[in-house]
């Protein structure tokens, strides 16, 4: 609609401009200098009445009667136009697209969802859940519609395209989730996204093994791969059906969810804890959350860690625990969250 509006506001100033150019040159035509042929134009296409600089003869009446209607004819026209796009609300709506461009330029360690098929929609129904700053990016103007209401940052567009990466804040991401239903597209949104940003974590959907691998190759972080997640969730159903309904009463998704698991990073504790053990925060009996893993400097994932082990610089713990555990935990080492 807003190149519909462009050409058609085009087209009006080119029809105003006609007929200047038009009155003036008749005009002149009948014996008028510049100016006064321009006077002329003005005070008739404008219908002011003022007077006339001189006499008109009846060819001077007639092309005055000609000029009058032709001005009216484009007023219209042009007065169509642009109230049709105000009427429509396309002029608000692209305000606010400016403003939140604006907004958008200030986010940092945001998050960009790409694609809002079942995958995209669901995550980012569960993003919103957990209050992170989501930037949207869909082809289709009918989907973000249908999230209007939900969606403070959104680009329509193709995110194969940098500058559209560039316009969802691609340099001060976190992290970037690609979830489109299409290995290729979701390999030049990778490729497009670890050049302008390497330090940005990226996940991507895969629908085979061969792309899982070439998404590896250019530069993903984690491929998931829905049907092959779905299978070996099936299976154990069959095999270990209690283990699967203790993991969804722990996931996120779970709408009684009543714990909670927080990733802590060494460096947000207290500096005297630093190089200190597990068992030197003593939180299980301070807090009542329990540690229930440890990822080393290097990204090792440690499960159920030992109390002797060492809080180095640039490791983290994962803890388990009810909300008002984890608000206590918080509180007592000065942890804040953004």
């Amino acid at each position: 609609m807003k190149k519909i509006f462009k050409h058609n506001l085009y087209k009006s100033l080119f029809l105003l401009f006609l007929v200047l150019i038009t009155g003036v040159a008749g005009y002149i035509l009948m014996g008028y200098s510049m100016i006064e042929a321009l006077y002329m134009t003005v005070i008739t296409a404008t219908t002011v009445g003022f007077g006339e600089v001189h006499p008109l003869d009846n060819t001077g009446k007639i092309f005055t009667v000609f000029l009058i209607f032709f001005s009216i004819v484009v007023y219209i026209y042009s007065f169509t136009v642009i109230s049709e796009y105000f009427i429509e609300g396309h002029f608000f709506r692209n305000l606010n697209r400016k403003r939140m461009q604006n907004r958008i330029k200030k986010l940092n360690e945001h998050i960009i969802l790409v694609g809002l098929g079942r995958q995209g929609s669901q995550t980012l129904h569960n993003l919103l859940n957990q209050k992170k700053p989501v930037v949207v990016i869909e082809k289709d103007e009918k989907k973000l519609e249908n999230w209007a209401d939900q969606l403070d940052f959104y680009i329509t567009g193709d995110a194969t395209k940098d500058e559209i990466l560039e316009k969802a804040g691609i340099k001060n991401a976190q992290t970037l989730i690609s979830t489109i239903h299409d290995d290729a597209t979701n390999l030049f949104v990778v490729l497009s996204a670890k050049q302008l940003n390497p330090k940005t974590k990226i996940i991507s959907l895969a629908t085979d093994e061969n792309a899982e691998k070439k998404l590896y190759l250019a530069g993903a972080d984690h491929v998931i791969m829905p049907y092959k997640i779905g299978g070996e969730y099936i299976a154990s159903l069959i095999t270990t059906p209690e283990v699967v309904n203790f993991l969804r009463i722990l996931s996120v998704e779970n709408p009684e969810h009543e714990n909670i698991i927080e990733k802590i990073d060494v460096g947000q504790l207290p500096g005297e804890y630093e190089n200190k053990t597990i068992a030197d925060l003593n939180l299980r009996r301070i807090t009542g959350a329990t540690i229930i893993g440890f990822i080393t400097p290097d990204g090792k994932y440690i499960i159920n860690p030992s109390p002797d082990t060492v809080l180095l610089p640039g490791s983290s713990i994962i803890v388990l625990g009810q909300p008002v555990q984890i608000e206590k935990l918080n509180e007592i080492f000065n942890i804040h969250k953004e």
